[in-house]
């Protein structure tokens, strides 16, 4: 039985190394569709929460950093006190044809359909 379980157990580690490998990506040629692609994606990671990205998320680097937000009062002043929060990290990677977002502190993944992506040198 021991036997048996080490041999399934070997089995399982060869299929996950024989997959295909995660490369840092960076996007190519962003579209209105693929920055919508990345904001659900973003927003799904955050449970729903609304981000703001700039037009040019991920097109120069494999990291994307979301910042919480400042808690503010009822006129948008920023409330003074320590931030407790912990800032989201992301990366972009590819793995084989597909675009993917993988949230660093949960290692979900997102495939992105709508975006093109090249791996960096």
């Amino acid at each position: 039985m021991v036997l048996t379980m080490a041999g399934m157990l070997s089995l399982a580690a060869c299929a996950t190394t024989s997959g295909r490998r995660d490369l840092p990506a960076v996007l190519t040629s962003p579209t209105a569709e693929s920055r919508a692609a990345l904001a659900r994606a973003v927003s799904g990671a955050l449970n729903g929460a609304p981000s703001t990205l700039a037009d040019d998320a991920l097109t120069r680097d494999s990291t994307l950093i979301i910042e919480r937000p400042q808690p503010r009062t009822a006129d948008g002043v920023p409330l003074s006190g320590r931030e407790r929060g912990r800032p989201e990290h992301f990366r972009l990677v590819k793995n084989g044809s597909r675009c993917v977002l993988v949230h660093e502190g949960t290692g979900k993944r997102w495939t992105l359909k709508a975006a093109t992506c090249s791996p960096l040198p």
